[in-house]
């Protein structure tokens, strides 16, 4: 159908209706992918968070998220991470200071580096929705000029004359609207979908920092205790 519409149209209005078409594959491929990655994230997510509260204590929840899949899951090995180092003799400029600051620090970076991870394909479309309806105009415009140059050539402004290649220059608008939607309906729902994910991120980092301060005040205080005796 396009080869159709495109059939003695100049070169500059056939790349118009051509780069719109790439746009909407772009656009379609994004969405099925994100969609198929938000799926498979969420699921991986829920059944981390349950498997984590439901474990007997720190260890558990260790040995559960070593390999499990999901952001959640990612999140809680770098904390674990940084508590396995606390008990080591690290001097390093990243590990010193208080544990509460190194936690809160590093749960905030890994958070972070999961949101850019979950924000990829949102910049096309972002660019897509905003860009395809004017490529659309260009190519109307462009079709309209050579449509009124051929006019004038011919010397004839009968409405069957004017009505044909005004009607098909229109046709690049039309696309590029259609183009546009998708995109544009497509990053808000995915805008959406990461502000949720990064949210949950952010509460589990949370409620995790909090609940290995309190641990290690537990321990702290186990070991004053000890010593004391």
């Amino acid at each position: 159908m396009l080869q159709h519409l495109t059939s003695g149209s100049s070169p500059v209005i056939v790349g118009t209706l051509w780069l719109l078409v790439v746009f909407s594959v772009i656009t379609w491929t994004i969405l099925l992918v994100k969609t198929w990655q938000l799926r498979c994230l969420g699921k991986q997510n829920r059944q981390f968070h349950q498997l984590f509260w439901q474990a007997k204590g720190l260890q558990a929840a260790a040995d559960a998220a070593k390999d499990a899949p999901g952001s959640l899951a990612q999140v809680c090995r770098v904390g674990f991470g940084v508590m396995q180092m606390r008990g080591t003799d690290t001097t390093d400029l990243q590990h010193s200071g208080e544990l509460q600051d190194i936690l809160e620090r590093t749960l905030r970076q890994e958070v972070q580096n999961q949101q850019s991870a979950l924000d990829s394909g949102l910049a096309p479309l972002a660019s897509i929705g905003s860009t395809a309806p004017f490529v659309g105009l260009f190519g109307t415009v462009w079709g309209i000029m050579d449509a009124l140059r051929e006019i004038g050539a011919s010397g004839s402004a009968g409405l069957d004359v004017v009505a044909g290649p005004i009607g098909e220059a229109l046709i690049a608008t039309a696309l590029g609207i259609a183009t546009a939607i998708p995109a544009v309906l497509a990053y808000n729902f995915f805008l959406r979908r990461l502000k949720i994910n990064v949210a949950q991120l952010e509460n589990f980092a949370t409620d995790f920092l909090h609940l290995a301060i309190k641990t290690d005040l537990k321990r702290s205080t186990g070991d004053a205790h000890v010593d004391s005796n």
